[in-house]
């Protein structure tokens, strides 16, 4: 807390300021804001009259550092009133100075050629990512990190061909699925607690029916009772690279999502894979994001996604929606490194002498 000399010191400076600038003087108004702000680079109201002094004089890339500084440090709750007002002021200014860069940077790009509709879609994204449009969000699995691997949200579905015959065959995929989905307990809670762990929240979602799985497949291991009933539905998958993993994956489920559902951003295990996605009931208002990008499910349309990257899901509609839900190696691992990996993970069970406490 300020000592009352300080404080007294910084209402001189700050009146002082506010005279020089109603005369006219811009050198004796700065000078009076930089004291200040030596002495106490944290106060608001002098970080915005030292962005205004800037902008005054037309050097809005200092005036927009200062007012942004100012918008950082202030607290969500509590200002006086005259203070708020200033950091709305200084609120509309950022807005306006990023508007008007991005109006120029595009124009000027535009001379070079570029349209983002038709141009690089990585360099656009980089320029939504310079812009402040977008941010950067990269692979951060919570168990297994493999460097190296291009950071892909969405995996180019021109380069799936295995993915035809799934999609293919919805009609009987659903067929399969609607003989099971309302039997009572088919489902169970997708997140559920270990007894042999601490227990968490997992952000509302633990033992949560909202969010159910109807598993084939479960962490490298056939469901017995249940893959027997989907036939049509494994046949589907015969070609798609499914990741074995003994004792992790792969995981092949019917994933469901009762209406008013969020689950929210959470990242998952390992980057060595897709997580991929068919949608069979797929209600409109289901939204899926990645990283920057959000997409609607939409039935029978089928995605692979790198689940390492932060992703969350909506259902924002009146019905439940389900998707098929399968694992397959990233195509940029060799075989080797697949088979390393697999080795690794088989050591790491060996050495514990247990299954591990896994998740999709």
């Amino acid at each position: 807390m300020a000592t009352p000399a300080a404080a007294a010191n910084t209402a001189a400076l700050l009146k002082a300021a506010r005279e020089c600038r109603e005369r006219g003087d811009a050198a004796g108004q700065a000078a009076a804001l930089d004291r200040l702000l030596a002495a106490d680079p944290r106060n608001i109201p002098a970080l915005v009259q030292r962005a205004d002094a800037y902008a005054a004089s037309g050097d809005t890339r200092s005036a927009s550092s200062f007012y942004l500084t100012a918008l950082r440090l202030a607290p969500p709750s509590g200002l006086p009133r005259e203070v708020a007002a200033e950091l709305e002021r200084a609120r509309a200014a950022c807005d306006r100075y990023a508007a008007e860069y991005r109006d120029y940077l595009l124009r000027s790009l535009a001379k070079s050629g570029f349209d983002p509709a038709r141009s690089s879609a990585r360099f656009a994204e980089s320029v939504d990512l310079i812009l402040g449009r977008k941010r950067i969000y990269l692979q951060q699995p919570k168990y297994y990190y493999f460097p190296g691997l291009p950071q892909i949200q969405f995996h180019d579905r021109a380069l799936m061909p295995w993915f035809d015959p799934v999609e293919a065959a919805l009609p009987d995929i659903r067929a399969e699925l609607e003989a099971v989905m309302h039997e009572p307990g088919a489902f169970a809670p997708y997140v559920q607690g270990h007894a042999n762990r601490p227990r968490k929240d997992e952000m509302g979602m633990l033992n949560n029916p909202s969010w159910s799985a109807y598993f084939l497949w479960k962490n490298g291991e056939p469901v017995a009772g249940n893959v027997e009933r989907f036939p049509r539905t494994m046949r589907a998958l015969a070609d798609a690279p499914l990741a074995h993993v003994p004792n992790r994956s792969p995981s092949i489920l019917f994933s469901l999502l009762r209406p008013g559902t969020h689950i929210p951003p959470h990242n998952g295990l390992v980057n060595t894979r897709y997580i991929c996605h068919l949608p069979v009931i797929a209600p409109g208002k289901c939204r899926f994001r990645v990283g920057n990008e959000t997409r609607d499910w939409v039935e029978g349309k089928g995605w692979a996604f790198d689940d390492s990257i932060e992703h969350e899901a909506w259902n924002g509609s009146d019905r439940t929606r389900v998707i098929l839900l399968f694992d397959v190696w990233r195509p940029e691992l060799s075989a080797e490194e697949r088979g390393l990996v697999v080795s690794l993970f088989e050591a790491i069970d060996a050495h514990s002498g247990k299954k591990p406490d896994w998740e999709i």
